[in-house]
C-alpha cells in the first residue's frame, strides 16, 4: 500500500509540479485528448453515455443494498461482511475525492477552456472525477470480494465505461478519470481486510 500511496504522489506531482511558469504539459495533453473525442460524438453515444453518468450513483448504492439483501434473505455472514466491505471502499474514496478537490481545485475542461464544447456542465472541482472513484471503489471492491471472471469482468467494463462517459461528456480530463480509477482502486486495496 505504501508503495501505491508514494506512486500515486510522484504522479500527481508530475502533474501539478511547476513547469516554468508555462501550461503544463499534462494539461496540454489532455485538451487534446478531450477535443479528439469531442470530435467523434454521435446522438447515440451521447445518450448511452448521458445514461452511464447517470445511473453511477444509483449504482453505488445498489450493489452493497443488494449484497446485504441476499445475504440477510440466505442467512450468508460472508455476503453481508462483503456488503460491508463494499459500501466502505466506496464511502471512503469520497470522502478522499472531496479532500483532494479542495487541495487541487482544478477548473473543469470546459472552464479552463472557453472554446470547448462540453455536453454537460458540472459544478465544483474536476480533480479527481468523482464518477470514476466510486465506480472503480465499487468495480474493485466487488472483485476483491469476488474474484470470479464473470464479476470482475463487467465490474472493470463497467468502472472503465463509467470513466469514459465523464471524458465524453467534457466535465473531465483524462488526468481526472486516471487519478480517480487509482484512488478507487487503492481504496478498496487499503480496505481489503473488511472483506470475507
Amino acid at each position: 500500500m505504501k508503495r501505491l500511496a508514494f506512486i500515486f504522489i510522484c504522479w500527481i506531482n508530475c502533474l501539478y509540479g511547476p513547469v516554468l511558469g508555462q501550461e503544463k504539459p499534462a494539461s496540454t495533453i489532455d485538451i487534446r485528448i478531450l477535443e479528439s473525442i469531442a470530435e467523434t460524438r454521435t446522438a447515440p453515444q451521447t445518450q448511452t453515455f448521458k445514461v452511464l453518468s447517470d445511473i453511477n450513483n444509483y449504482v453505488q448504492i445498489a450493489v452493497p443494498v443488494g449484497l446485504l439483501v441476499a445475504g440477510a434473505v440466505n442467512d450468508d455472514k460472508a455476503m453481508r461482511q462483503n456488503a460491508l466491505y463494499v459500501a466502505s471502499s466506496t464511502a471512503v474514496t469520497a470522502l478522499v475525492n472531496v479532500g483532494l478537490k479542495h487541495i487541487f481545485k482544478r477548473s473543469r475542461p470546459f472552464k479552463k477552456y472557453p472554446n470547448f464544447i462540453s455536453v454537460r456542465t458540472a459544478g465544483g472541482y474536476s480533480f479527481p472525477s468523482g464518477h470514476t472513484s466510486s465506480a472503480f471503489a465499487t468495480a474493485s471492491a466487488l472483485s476483491r470480494a469476488y474474484g470470479k471472471w464473470y464479476v470482475v469482468a463487467p465490474s472493470l467494463l463497467w468502472a472503465s465505461s463509467v470513466g469514459y462517459s465523464r471524458m465524453y461528456l467534457g466535465v473531465h480530463f483524462p488526468s481526472d478519470v486516471l487519478a480517480g480509477a487509482v484512488l478507487g482502486t487503492g481504496a478498496a486495496f487499503a480496505l481489503d481486510g473488511l472483506k470475507k
